[in-house]
């Protein structure tokens, strides 16, 4: 089933040349970069690269959320470190992905708590889940 938008908040446009070895580029100039084949030793960042960082930082957004739903404000120290492999499987490509949430100053049982309601809500989370595999540890 797919999930229908009510009331669109914002469209990110891009425009992208070369695929792995080209370029790409936001509509309103904030990105800009070069883009490179995981491995290949040349300048620029990768897909997957870009894939982690949105994610992690769509995450704690999707924390700070959680976070607020109880009055509570999440700590400065709060960092997502994520890891995004490329593989493959019977010569098909495929993804998977290992977020470590940091929460120094938050008790581990309510840090817990606050990610997986964040895994729950994370438009990420929602887009990969049943569709690769997925860790997500508390540090």
């Amino acid at each position: 089933m797919i999930n229908q938008i009510d009331k669109v908040l914002y469209t990110a446009r891009t425009h992208t040349t070369g695929g792995r070895d080209g370029t790409g580029k936001s509509s309103d100039g904030a990105l800009d970069v070069k883009l490179s084949s995981p491995g290949s030793g040349k300048p620029g960042t990768n897909p997957e690269q870009l894939f982690a960082v949105g994610w992690s930082a769509c995450f704690m957004g999707a924390m700070g959320k959680a976070a607020a739903k109880r009055n509570i404000l999440l700590p400065a120290g709060v960092a997502v470190d994520a890891e995004v492999d490329l593989g493959l499987t019977g010569g098909d490509f495929f993804l998977r992905a290992h977020l470590k949430v940091h929460a120094p100053g938050l008790d581990r049982a309510l840090a817990k708590v606050l990610v997986q309601e964040a895994h729950e809500t994370c438009p990420y989370s929602k887009a990969t889940r049943g569709n690769i595999d997925v860790v997500i540890d508390v540090a």
